[in-house]
Order: structure tokens, then C-alpha cells, then sequence
């Protein structure tokens, strides 16, 4: 998911009763729910193919999170002794070991919210690679943002009136209503994996140009629960389709969108074996390939991967080279030049690993 839905469920999370435990419990739970993605800007450092191989992977997985735990602690402790030891409650200090324990379930529920949109996550890195996806929500949910928001925003109103009419609170304020915008999101997961499994039926029980589905698998829209983008595997091409959850309806004839299965030549295998193409493939679930011949031939060929699950996202949302799809130059000789990227001055070729 976006950073704004973790920060969001690391603040409910707080408010719904943790913050009654220990002082600068919010803060902690806020800051840990985003803390997996320190790898995003860590991997920069390294260059995209990096980012790419390695986001999602160790600060994403079960062993990663209580470093990850470790990391906002000591953060907020410094905070905490920069200001002087200073904190609201007097009668409520920081307990740090609970503080701890806190972070580690920020960042498990940091994990949980990737699992259910489609790019997945590898939970049990390093010892497995295997990506998990649920394939419930869309990166961006606004269901999700505007329950988050309202359960945070709610309580903080009733609490500025309270203060007119000069209620005193009984503890820290918000519970009620960061509770039940947490037990909303856990609702709209229900429905959502409903649809989701009464779509994905409603794939496999037709056949596509006279060829049954060896798998289907649909992918949530933004905003629409009720139609989903979908891939069909068949022996020999893909389906992209569409499918109607509350029918159950596929209308292949309507929108249907033929890709063949690629043949496979000693191009695309040398592509296959570089370091972006290993990468792509082990995340990819329907991954594709096209090979383009340069001018001069002498330059060899691009081949470029895609994950025909965002084959329907927008390009401003996924480029062609770029984003979700790959790319990489192969000489004449079947040796990797480096991978492609599109910027606004065209396209530019970085070496991969190793071959700096």
C-alpha cells in the first residue's frame, strides 16, 4: 500500500488502546507501520535494478521486522531524550520493552496491508523467495483511506467540543473510533476476498476462443470493488478480460485482448538468465516478453518483460521501460549489455551488477 495507509493504521492502531499502556505509543506505532519501506530509499543508493530485486525483501519479511522494530525505538527514544524527557502524562512514562513490542506489530501490519493488494510480499525471506499476494485492494484504496481518516478525525472533533462545554476525558481520547475504523477495514477485506473468489469462478468456468483456462486470477480496479481486471493462462496465449463480481459475468467477446505466448529463442533466454531478468521472472505471476531488433543489427535486440497483471494499469502509472516492466539490451553475441530505462531524453542502458 501508499505510506499515508500505513502511517494511518499505525495511528488507529495507537488509539485504539495501546496508548493507554505506555507514553509515546502512537508515535511508535506510527512511525513502524511505514519503517519497511526504509528499503525504497536504501536501495536507491544501489541503482533501480537493485531497488527492484530487493524491495519488499528482507525489511518486508518476519525475521526483518523486529529490526525494523529496533530502528523506530531508538529513533523515538532519541526523540525522546532531545526534548528533555518530556511527555504529556507524567503518570504514564515510556515503557520501552512494550514500546518494542508495539513496533513489531506496526510492522506486521505493515506486511498484511502489501499482502492484500497484488505486487505482493515475501514474508519469509531469506529462506524463501515465494511471493504471497491476496489481490483484494488496489494499491491505493479510498474505502480504506476514508475509514482511517474518519477514525482519526472523528474523536478529535467530540474532543474539541468536550472542551467547550468543559467535559474532562477519561484517558487518552479516540478509542472508540480508531477501534471502529479498524474493524471497518477488517469488513471491507470480507467482502472484497468474496468478490474477489466469485470473480476468479466466474474465469474459470468459461473457455476462451475454444480453449479452457490452465489458471485465472483478477485484479482489483481503483475505486470499483464490483469489476475486476483479469488474466486468463491458457496453453497457448493470455486472456486479458474484464469480470463483473456481483453477476458473476465475463464478457470475453466485449473486451477481450488476445497475447500469445512468446517463442522461445536464444535472445530471450540470454535475456532470461541476466541479473533483472532472474528478478523480474521470480516476482512476476504472468510474465511476458517482447524482443525488438536494433538499428544497426550490430546493436543486438531489446527485450523487454512484462507482468501481464498491470498490462491495463495506465502508463503514467507504469511505464513501458520502466516501473512494473523491464527491460534489457542483448548483443549480437547473446551477452547482457545492460538494462533499459525510458527517461524524457530517451532511453538510457545501465550495466547491470557486476558488470560496472
Amino acid at each position: 500500500m501508499e505510506p499515508i495507509t500505513h502511517f494511518l493504521t499505525g495511528a488507529c492502531l495507537g488509539r485504539a488502546g495501546f496508548n493507554r499502556k505506555t507514553a509515546l505509543a502512537t508515535l511508535t506505532l506510527t512511525l513502524a507501520a511505514e519503517a519497511p519501506d526504509l528499503d525504497i530509499p536504501a536501495g536507491m543508493i544501489r541503482g533501480s535494478a537493485f531497488t527492484f530485486a530487493h524491495h519488499r525483501g528482507f525489511t518486508h519479511s518476519f525475521l526483518g521486522v523486529p529490526l525494523d522494530a529496533l530502528v523506530v525505538v531508538g529513533f523515538v527514544y532519541s526523540l525522546w531524550r532531545i526534548r528533555g524527557r518530556k511527555i504529556k502524562d507524567s503518570k504514564l512514562p515510556p515503557r520501552w520493552g512494550l514500546l518494542f513490542l508495539y513496533a513489531c506489530l506496526a510492522g506486521l501490519s505493515h506486511i498484511l496491508l502489501d499482502f492484500t493488494n497484488n505486487y505482493g510480499v515475501r514474508p519469509w525471506w531469506p529462506f524463501s523467495e515465494k511471493w504471497y499476494s491476496w489481490d483484494i485492494v488496489f494499491i491505493v484504496e479510498p474505502v480504506m483511506l476514508g475509514l482511517l481518516i474518519l477514525g482519526l478525525i472523528v474523536p478529535l472533533l467530540f474532543g474539541l467540543i468536550d472542551k467547550e462545554i468543559g467535559a474532562r476525558p477519561h484517558g487518552p481520547r479516540g478509542r472508540f473510533g480508531a477501534t471502529l475504523a479498524l474493524t471497518g477495514v477488517a469488513l471491507m477485506w470480507g467482502v472484497r476476498d468474496y468478490e474477489h473468489r466469485r470473480a476468479v469462478h466466474a474465469l474459470e468456468a468459461r473457455t476462451y476462443n475454444g480453449s479452457d483456462p490452465l489458471r485465472a486470477a483478477a485484479y482489483p480496479k481503483l475505486i470499483d470493488p464490483f469489476h475486476w481486471e483479469a488474466v486468463v493462462e491458457t496453453p497457448t496465449f493470455f486472456a486479458l478480460t474484464s469480470v463483473d463480481s456481483l453477476a458473476p459475468e465475463v464478457d470475453p467477446e466485449g473486451n477481450l485482448e488476445i497475447r500469445y505466448k512468446p517463442e522461445e529463442t536464444p535472445v530471450t533466454l540470454a535475456a532470461k538468465n541476466s541479473y533483472i531478468g532472474r528478478v523480474f521472472l521470480d516476482w512476476a505471476q504472468y510474465p511476458i516478453t517482447e524482443t525488438e531488433a536494433l538499428q544497426p543489427p550490430q546493436q543486438g535486440s531489446i527485450v523487454l518483460f512484462q507482468d501481464l497483471r498491470y498490462a491495463r494499469i495506465p502508463r503514467t502509472l507504469t511505464r513501458r521501460r520502466g516501473g512494473l516492466s523491464k527491460a534489457v539490451q542483448i548483443d549480437r553475441n547473446l551477452r547482457v549489455v545492460g538494462d533499459v530505462y525510458e527517461t524524457k531524453k530517451g532511453q538510457v542502458v545501465v550495466p547491470e551488477p557486476g558488470q560496472r
